[in-house]
């Protein structure tokens, strides 16, 4: 303890460690645009690595776990337990590496934003932009009527212009769906920007940050992403809900009309635009439509092989997955993941994993609700509220999509998750 206390006293780096990696994360969030995942999961590392060194040498302060983070610690476990029971031992260790990899970036995150809460606004910040440049890029696809690189959809009972040109932005691998997640994750960061700078009556920058919101939302809807366009509503409940807080009692007029405008113009968008309408309604259409088919023969593939393995599930991670898979698909009907994150979870890691994650979450967004419920800090409550819409869309997107698993959705996510808990202590404090 002496020596690391000398060490941290007599080196600046160390004593300018949180600025190493606030780059580092923010290197994290920039690289997601256009890098592949291992050099994202190696910027990751990097911050991981910082903060170990930065443990290690500053003085301790003392952090009690939340309870939501104890729910997290048993679902680790429970993947070790899978992992050290999977037959195909190596190519599951691979998928418990990025787990690892994820939620030790989640505690780094807690740990670095505990100290800088004040940073918590430049992280929300980038993570918006970066949702606002896949956005414009989206859109770009979109007026440049690119072509697809693969088969995105069902188009054989479509007329010409029902046919949509799904975009996928710059995000690798180039998928609309991924595409979709990831706007879902970012989009609330850009709201909660807008709230912050009217807040701080910066209207001009408030402005900005509406604008870029509304072209976030059009590019979700040209992903053609049925999954995002579930998770949208969520977005909507949430902002409305936590608007209703401060504008209901004096200013009701003016929160109905500005939510019944905004439902309106959804609403328009929806009944207007041909091919949007007809994507849409392919989520009602059942086995009718190619894709959904697809899934469905997936879902029964992967739910037959969770009967199979319900306790300790067959190991972590797409690669094991895809062997196992073929020994229980339908002809025909090849998968990388079960397209459901949490029966992902439950095939790969075991009945009790998948109870442990979900309790995680439940309680993770139980205290988020408190939170907002009972903070008098408006800011705190903004990015809070954030934070948990954020973590609600991805969710309810990985109902029908796995995308959820893919480093630029991860990285934010935890990050979101950091950002309540690190505020859920504050309120336990005070």
């Amino acid at each position: 303890m002496m020596f690391s206390k000398y060490l941290y006293e007599n080196s600046l780096f160390l004593q300018h460690i949180d600025k190493f990696i606030l780059v580092s994360v923010l290197a994290v969030f920039i690289l997601s645009l256009f890098m592949p995942s291992d050099t994202i999961g190696f910027a990751a590392v990097v911050t991981i690595f910082l903060t170990v060194v930065k443990l290690l040498t500053k003085p301790a302060q003392k952090s009690a776990p939340n309870l939501f983070e104890l729910w997290l610690l048993a679902y680790f476990m429970l993947v070790v337990v899978s992992l050290c029971g999977s037959t195909l031992f190596s190519l599951s260790l691979h998928g418990f590496m990025k787990t690892v990899i994820y939620l030790s970036f989640y505690l780094s995150m807690k740990v670095y934003l505990k100290d800088n809460k004040d940073k918590i606004l430049w992280i929300i910040a980038v993570i918006g932009i970066c949702t606002a440049v896949e956005s414009i890029a989206g859109l770009l696809q979109n007026s440049l009527r690119i072509a697809e690189i693969s088969t995105w959809q069902d188009v054989s009972n479509l007329n010409p212009e029902e046919v949509m040109t799904r975009v996928y932005g710059t995000l690798k691998p180039l998928n609309p769906n991924l595409l979709g997640g990831y706007l879902l994750a970012g989009l609330p960061c850009l709201f909660g920007l807008g709230a912050y700078f009217f807040v701080q009556k910066q209207y001009k920058v408030c402005l900005t940050g509406l604008v870029l919101s509304v072209l976030c939302c059009a590019a979700l809807f040209a992903t053609g992403s049925r999954g995002a366009y579930l998770g949208f509503p969520v977005i909507l409940t949430g902002i409305f809900t936590v608007n209703a807080k401060y504008l209901w009692q004096n200013y009701k007029k003016v929160y109905l009309l500005f939510t019944g405008a905004a439902m309106a113009a959804v609403t328009s968008a929806v009944l207007c635009i041909s091919s949007l309408r007809a994507r849409f309604l392919s989520i009602f259409a059942m086995r009718q439509d190619s894709s959904n088919s697809f899934r469905f023969n997936v879902y029964q593939s992967s739910f037959e092989m969770f009967k199979d393995n319900w306790l300790l599930g067959i190991g972590v991670g797409n690669m094991n997955f895809r062997e196992i898979y073929g020994l229980y698909m339908k002809t025909g009907f090849d998968a990388l993941s079960a397209y459901n994150v949490f029966l992902e979870i439950a095939v790969e890691s075991g009945v009790f994993a998948l109870i442990a994650f979900l309790g995680f979450l439940a309680l993770l967004v139980k205290n988020a609700i408190k939170f907002i419920i009972n903070s008098v800090d408006v800011q705190k409550v903004i990015f809070v509220s954030a934070a948990l819409v954020s973590i609600c869309a991805v969710t309810v997107h990985g109902l029908v999509d796995t995308v959820f698993f893919r480093p630029q959705i991860q990285f934010v996510f935890w990050t979101m998750a950091a950002i309540i808990s690190v505020y859920q202590e504050d309120l336990c404090t005070s």
